[in-house]
């Protein structure tokens, strides 16, 4: 069970006063020696925030000499605060909420002996204090860098596949309390959803799984004067590989600034569904795409990479 490392997560950020520092040191706390945990920060006029990376090894994993696939868990958000605008915890932070925990759960897994066959990379930033914007229909929160630069630091080249987590209340487009995945994203185009990770949402929810949709406009990098739904999406505009988004929802519209606006169990769904798709990735079960169907729309139709740039 991983409610407990959601509470804990949720709590340990809850502060004004947080680092990346001290994110990395509760992760550490456990002595596992083999999980490798980096905080890099980066500053600018707009402020500073923290870079979180966590390394978990996989008993096939490239770390250790294997050639399992590594399944990168990307915690996209603004920041985990808008001190001193907001006080608390604000609905944006769900992101960086689940790669904390999921890390806390995967290091614990791993000292008790139940290692996964792949590697698995999880990466945030941590911020208190970061910026509001205005956003239709609703604020968003803003970051101390931009995007490329998040990008440069949170999607890492040893990620053979990427979920993005990140908080999407703030639109019409989903009216669903819990989370929803979205298409595969690869090079520009927008494949359609993975079963194998529409299977792996309904065991871990009890439920049917639910789904939204993306546009053209969410594929592109931000800076670009067009729409977006909100970050989830930046990731796949600077790897390669395939990139899901995991949309934490409500069934209304709740600015990312708001406070009082995260539930756990809501959270624990999303690191819970991200583990055992960790696991099974890790093992050459889960598919992101069909590769072979990929290969063929490049050959009727190109490339379509244009749109990461």
């Amino acid at each position: 069970m991983s409610f407990k490392h959601t509470i804990e997560a949720m709590e340990l950020l809850d502060d004004p006063g947080i680092t990346g520092q001290a994110v990395a040191e509760a992760i550490r706390s456990a002595r596992t020696p083999d999980v490798a945990v980096s905080v890099q920060t980066v500053s600018s006029p707009r402020g500073r925030t923290d870079f979180l990376k966590v390394v978990v090894p996989g008993s096939s994993g490239k770390s250790r000499g294997g050639n399992a696939p590594t399944l990168g868990i990307i915690g996209q958000l603004g920041g985990v605060g808008a001190r001193p605008v907001q006080i608390g915890l604000v609905s944006d932070a769900d992101g960086a909420i689940a790669v904390v925990a999921a890390s806390l759960k995967l290091r614990s897994m791993l000292k008790k002996g139940d290692i996964l066959a792949g590697d698995v990379i999880l990466t945030t930033h941590i911020c208190p204090s970061s910026p509001v914007i205005p956003h239709d229909p609703v604020p968003f929160m803003g970051s101390p860098v931009d995007m490329e630069e998040m990008n440069r630091h949170m999607v890492d080249a040893g990620m053979d596949a990427v979920l993005s987590i990140d908080t999407t209340r703030g639109n019409r487009i989903i009216n669903h309390k819990g989370f929803a995945i979205s298409p595969t994203v690869k090079e520009g185009w927008i494949l359609r959803i993975s079963e194998d990770l529409l299977d792996i949402m309904a065991i871990t929810t009890g439920k049917p799984p639910v789904t939204f949709p993306i546009t053209m406009q969410d594929i592109t990098p931000y800076g670009n004067d067009v729409y977006h739904l909100n970050s989830i999406m930046q990731p796949a505009t600077a790897t390669a590989s395939p990139v899901v988004g995991v949309a934490v929802t409500s069934e209304t519209v709740v600015p990312g600034c708001a406070t009082g606006a995260n539930h756990a169990a809501d959270i624990d769904d999303v690191v819970r569904f991200v583990i055992e798709v960790a696991k099974s990735f890790g093992e050459g079960k889960c598919r992101f795409y069909d590769p072979v169907e990929f290969d063929r729309l490049v050959a009727l139709y190109g490339r379509m990479n244009r749109l990461q740039r």
